[in-house]
């Protein structure tokens, strides 16, 4: 959904980095906090046994969040689309793409994958908590009501159903960046066969609801109500991000037909697999002094890797003769771009910030060339200022 600014690793789950935000531990706090007092009541217990029970609350309802990204998250890699991370932040969850979806087909199944996976979710627990309780005490644990005591397992199940079926209401209103939004972002670009008309469609759908939740909050805070401040939030939130896509399609309308083979450096200079350490450090490092590394490819012209001056001069002056593909540093496919992919794909590029270049190469392997971060911000001037 939205961008949450920076974050720390929490942990990995399926090579995908889980990060979260700071502003994700007041979210925790609180639940953890104003759920304690209903549990207690609910379940007749301790201060420590309904503490207990908000915690696992609490790790279930961002666990269901957690799994709903997961959803989009492998939903976008069979689309091949590299996921550069998920983050947990204030108002939930985030999943980071490499890239955008590159066809209305695409766009609608990465952005259904969540909602289905939080659907399931919902029917599980529901049909769970069923067989052993019974649909009326579905509903009155899952509202933390009702005259009769309940058993812990039945609250937790029926408290993850209806955490769950909020979620999936709220994210599937017609509104950019929520789910539903990008599912009528996908409806609109199969109609229109326009991204960037699509893209503002569902980014005005996304400010006008953005507008009545802010105007909603507004109203339960004169009412004497603070939380209507969380609506005046996420309300902003939305807003600024709807604002924000349809900002950047304008910019993406404008950088249309622009490719990494426009950018790049055509001929860069590169040091032959084959190549004799110490010959590559007298030939290339020394002759260019102020280059920290060079791009080595084999016989063929295949990118095989990096070599770095520090560690190819400690090999060369301890007389040690192997080819330098020996000694290269592999960068995979974070380091690498299509020749001809679009300059878009570049702009979300976490590597190309990492690595401040990457190489271009073809459908074969072979490096055509090197683009580099300021190359991207030059074109960016260039060709995404207004006239």
């Amino acid at each position: 959904m939205f961008g949450t600014g920076s974050s720390f690793q929490l942990a990995r789950v399926l090579g995908i980095r889980i990060g979260v935000n700071v502003s994700w531990f007041i979210v925790l706090f609180l639940f953890i906090y104003l759920f304690q007092g209903s549990f207690e009541r609910q379940l007749a217990a301790s201060d420590s046994t309904a503490f207990g029970v908000a915690v696992v609350a609490a790790v279930l309802f961002f666990g269901s969040i957690l799994l709903h990204e997961l959803g989009h998250a492998i939903a976008a890699r069979r689309e091949g689309i590299e996921v550069t991370g998920i983050e947990l932040f204030l108002f939930g969850g985030v999943m980071k793409m490499s890239r955008d979806t590159d066809s209305p087909g695409a766009e609608f199944r990465v952005a259904a994958a969540g909602p289905l996976v939080t659907l399931l979710i919902v029917v599980f627990g529901a049909v769970l908590t069923m067989v052993f309780a019974g649909p009326d005490r579905l509903f009155d644990a899952g509202r933390l009501s009702g005259n009769q005591t309940e058993d812990i397992p039945i609250v937790l199940l029926s408290v993850l159903v209806g955490f769950n079926v909020i979620l999936l209401l709220f994210n599937l209103v017609p509104a950019f960046p929520l789910d539903g939004g990008r599912i009528a972002r996908a409806a609109a670009w199969r109609i229109t066969g326009d991204r960037g008309k699509a893209t503002r469609i569902a980014g005005r759908l996304g400010q006008g609801f953005a507008v009545l939740l802010a105007g909603y909050g507004v109203y339960i805070v004169l009412q004497g109500d603070p939380w209507g401040l969380w609506s005046v939030m996420l309300g902003w939130l939305l807003g600024s991000s709807a604002r924000g896509a349809i900002l950047q399609s304008a910019v993406t309308d404008r950088l249309e037909g622009i490719t990494v083979a426009d950018l790049m450096d055509a001929e860069p200079v590169t040091i032959p697999a084959a190549t004799p350490a110490g010959q590559a450090y007298e030939d290339y490092f020394l002759r260019y002094q102020g280059w920290e590394w060079f791009a080595v490819v084999d016989g063929d012209g295949r990118f095989a890797g990096i070599a770095h001056r520090e560690p190819l001069r400690q090999v060369a002056e301890a007389g040690d003769q192997r080819p330098v593909g020996e000694l290269v540093v592999p960068l995979g496919a974070d380091g690498e771009v299509r020749d001809d992919a679009p300059l878009e794909a570049l702009l979300a590029s976490e590597s190309l910030r990492r690595f401040g270049a990457l190489m271009a190469v073809d459908g074969e392997g072979r490096l055509r060339g090197v683009v580099t971060l300021e190359q991207v911000s030059r074109a960016l001037r260039a060709h995404a200022a207004p006239g």
